[in-house]
């Protein structure tokens, strides 16, 4: 089905919508419009991931809008990507948010303490087009018409998208949670999922229930949303809160929300495409591998699938892709942001640790999770320092295998003066702990020590074989690199690993899907997974562990 051709008309909004936001970047200096031909599956990624390996400094880094998308079989898209739109720097996602950096920290504690519900539309332009039923089966109709570009060529065995907003609702409470995941295009109304069971997503909470019901979970996957919703998407919530009820309190008004065509879900009504559909409960499909923000490939594991029953578009959209895998990148950048003010108020105002000046999280190669740094007053007594250091450890599983505590004088994002004050200000005898039996968190999982990790000094040298470092490989950034230069963009300074490599880890059959991925015969390998369903397993479960 297709919709009526009349422009649907706007609800009144106070906030931008992706299109304004870019504008915004273009008129900030921070956007590059790119119009000649980039295919999706070689050359996008890997030519913006030179911003975040070629020693540009973050304040440089720009948005980039491809206006002339193709892919490895000669197929051109009616639909532009904007990659780097949401937080390729501070400063894009300040404009995003709409306030001062340094209000931030304010501006998020406003959101989760005072929510404000969203307001249902009838009309939006999220569905201006809308396509159900055998439509979606027409070429260029169902997932193959939306230009989902490859992250890692020569790792990923597939397009996924990355900024996706998986929607759901819990069938108990009837409260709708709202996820940023990665979505495998597996067939043109098949898309996969990982929702990272290591963080305890909302997403997994509704699909148990549903399981338990015997009912497939419906849901939708937004892919471009006005950026206080895609901001929000990545925060984590708890499970009590609507995540458009935390976007709302972010602007300080309603956002618009619109009922799906085809499940009971609302989604924003100013979505740039939206996916709906249904996602089994009794069979798993394997996912991945896929180059991750941990800085290696994800192996396969078993993980849900949407069958798609709706897509809805602008009649003019724009979609949103963003930078990941390793760090820093805009994934981390957008995470980074919010969650450093978090845990600062975490540690102030629920632990009480009055002399906490703020947590920093490492970023580059580390993502964010392994290395946080706490600048405390000089004036902190030993407990209260103690107290702040197990909490930073402790909110999250994931995060805080190496914790620092700092006085004020140390720059926590330079590793220099870290490993300064922890050579000539701490005893390891007396100022260090090792905390056993913590979560190994979002990463390669080894296997030692039963699958434990502990915080804060472990031998990080490689012990086993892992997967490949998950950067595009070696001749792609390198074809990217002369793109670059062609269109007279700033000398890079190429940082190791400007390129990814195997390191042990990596089978035939993957180095071939891949291959195959950037040919553009990714639905090949998607249809060797259906072979593979299995109901007797757990979400999650490597598939080299079968």
């Amino acid at each position: 089905m297709l919709a009526p051709q009349k422009p649907l008309a706007a609800p009144p909004r106070n906030y931008p919508d992706l299109h304004e936001h870019i504008k915004a970047l273009d008129a900030a200096g921070l956007l590059i419009t790119v119009d000649r031909p980039i295919n999706k599956d070689t050359e996008m990624h890997p030519l913006v991931r030179w911003q975040f390996r070629g020693g540009i400094e973050e304040k440089d880094r720009k948005a980039f809008l491809f206006t002339n998308v193709t892919d490895s079989k000669g197929r051109t898209y009616d639909i532009p990507v904007v990659v780097g739109a949401i937080a390729a720097n501070e400063e894009i996602y300040r404009i995003g948010m709409g306030v001062p950096l340094e209000k931030i920290e304010e501006t998020w504690q406003r959101a989760m303490a005072a929510p404000i519900k969203p307001k249902l539309v009838e009309d939006a332009p999220c569905q201006e087009i809308v396509y159900t039923g055998d439509d979606l089966l027409k070429p260029g109709q169902g997932l193959d018409g939306i230009p989902v570009p490859i992250s890692t060529p020569g790792w990923d065995n597939g397009p996924y998208t990355t900024l996706s907003q998986y929607i759901t609702k819990d069938p108990d409470s009837g409260i709708q949670n709202m996820g940023n995941y990665r979505g495998q295009v597996k067939s043109p109304t098949r898309l996969g999922m990982n929702p990272s069971l290591e963080l305890r997503p909302g997403i997994y909470v509704h699909w148990e229930k549903y399981r338990a019901r015997g009912e497939k979970m419906p849901a939708a996957v937004v892919l471009g949303a006005p950026p206080s919703v895609a901001f929000t998407s990545a925060q984590k919530c708890p499970e009590t809160l609507d995540e458009f009820e935390v976007a709302g309190g972010l602007v300080g008004s309603p956002i618009n929300v619109v009922r799906a065509k085809t499940v009971d879900l609302l989604v924003p009504a100013e979505a740039e495409i939206v996916i709906e559909g249904y996602i089994s409960t009794k069979d798993l499909e394997p996912e991945a591998p896929f180059g991750e923000s941990h800085g290696h490939v994800n192996l396969q594991e078993y993980n849900a699938y949407m069958e798609v029953t709706a897509i809805t578009r602008k009649r003019k959209p724009i979609l949103t892709s963003i930078i990941s895998q390793v760090t820093p990148s805009e994934s981390s950048l957008m995470k980074r942001v919010a969650m450093e003010p978090m845990l600062t108020a975490h540690l102030r105002d629920v632990l009480g640790c009055r002399s906490v000046i703020k947590v920093s999280m490492h970023e580059p190669l580390t993502n964010l999770r392994k290395f946080i740094i706490v600048t405390m007053k000089g004036t902190a007594s030993e407990p209260e320092v103690w107290r702040a250091l197990t909490g930073a450890m402790s909110l999250h599983a994931a995060a805080g295998k190496y914790v620092i505590a700092v006085n004020e004088d140390i720059d926590p994002k330079n590793s220099d003066m870290l490993l300064w004050a922890m050579a000539y200000r701490a005893n390891p005898v007396l100022d260090i702990q090792i905390i056993d039996h913590k979560d190994q968190g979002h990463g390669p999982r080894s296997k030692r020590n039963n699958g434990q990790d502990s915080a804060m000094l472990v031998n990080a040298m490689l012990k086993e074989k892992f997967p490949p470092i998950s950067l595009p490989k070696r001749e792609y950034m390198e074809n990217a690199k002369k793109i670059w230069e062609e269109l007279g963009l700033p000398a890079l300074r190429p940082q190791t690993p400007w390129y990814g490599y195997s390191l042990g880890e990596w089978s035939d059959e993957f180095d071939q899907a891949a291959q195959d991925a950037v040919n553009g015969d990714y639905f090949k390998y998607g249809e060797t997974l259906i072979a593979r369903r299995r109901s007797d397993v757990a979400m999650n479960t490597e598939i080299r562990d079968l």
